[in-house]
């Protein structure tokens, strides 16, 4: 599995963290009163090259399981962690939550859930507009120095924000950002797949062509969109209805189609493929709850596509030979 390399710091020295390209998300599965499936999960993911894992605070038992499973394996050094913190509360989810001691928190409770001194990326989960972007970096950076972390980014926030918080850091000799993780996929979302999301959209892929911040997607494969579950003429997922159901994104997957057959692979994969094959620093976050939706990732994602065929899939060329 290729692999990608994310600025942190470390001990006050500057490191490149090797994480794969393909990111194995907190799915269903990843609880701790079912071990046995995360075992065979990370095992086959790990046997394939892969060895970064997303999770958050957020997602009730994801991380304690992970927590288990290290403890199980004694396999901490093999894997990049990234994890995540600053969300609403579920049960108060009007409540913004960004702020340096919500950082400090959602850090501390991570690491402790578990068992492990650092992970080697954090993100913020949410953004708080009203929050001065001083409180956020100053805070990440005292995260880093300590060492609770390696690296700082985001997650949905929108590029104005970004290019703040870099600016502030730079005027004051502070650690950057270094990685961002909104959606982007071949599908373009209609509308926020859930409160408070962000997708890449043109300019911020753009700004990505242009700066050194590795981008690592979530919902990469659009919730399945082009699985061959939905049709134009059925859906039963409303929420991929709203997000997704219009001519482009039909057009897309028409695109993917013809170009599985002629690669002999499958649009899903085409379409991993697509997000992969952004000409910048890029992972992509899979959500497999089966070993073959894992094997099918991975196949998808050692698929090379030409620059043509990246354009012709997102119908910004008509013709691709």
């Amino acid at each position: 599995m290729k692999k990608i390399k994310i600025k942190g710091w470390k001990n006050d020295k500057e490191i490149f963290i090797e994480a794969s390209n393909l990111f194995l998300g907190s799915a269903d599965f990843l609880r701790p009163d079912n071990m046995e499936q995360v075992r065979t999960m990370y095992d086959e993911f790990l046997k394939n090259g892969g060895n970064a894992i997303d999770t958050a605070e957020h997602y009730r038992y994801a991380e304690s399981a992970i927590g288990q499973w290290l403890k199980e394996t004694g396999k901490r050094d093999e894997i990049v962690i990234f994890t995540k913190g600053c969300h609403p509360k579920r049960e108060a989810r009007d409540v913004k939550r960004v702020s340096a001691k919500c950082i400090r928190e959602d850090i501390e409770h991570s690491l402790k859930i578990m068992d492990t001194d650092h992970v080697e990326m954090f993100a913020l989960h949410r953004d708080d507009e009203t929050v001065p972007v001083k409180e956020i970096m100053d805070e990440l950076n005292y995260q880093i120095n300590i060492g609770h972390i390696y690296a700082a980014g985001v997650s949905n926030w929108e590029l104005p924000r970004i290019i703040e918080a870099n600016k502030y850091a730079k005027e004051n000799g502070l650690h950057p950002l270094t990685f961002n993780s909104p959606n982007l996929s071949l599908a373009k979302p209609m509308k926020p797949r859930w409160p408070g999301c962000v997708s890449a959209n043109e300019e911020m892929v753009n700004w990505h062509k242009e700066n050194d911040l590795t981008l690592i997607s979530w919902s990469s494969q659009a919730g399945g969109f082009f699985s061959g579950r939905f049709t134009k003429d059925h859906c039963d997922d409303e929420e991929i209805r709203e997000c997704f159901y219009n001519e482009e994104n039909w057009e897309r997957y028409d695109r993917c189609i013809e170009l599985a057959k002629k690669k002999g692979k499958t649009p899903i994969q085409i379409a991993l493929a697509w997000v992969l094959g952004q000409p910048f620093n890029i992972a992509a976050v899979i959500g497999p709850e089966k070993i073959s939706e894992l094997d099918n990732s991975i196949e998808g994602s050692n698929i090379i596509l030409t620059k043509k065929e990246v354009e012709y899939l997102n119908l910004e060329i008509e013709h691709y030979e």
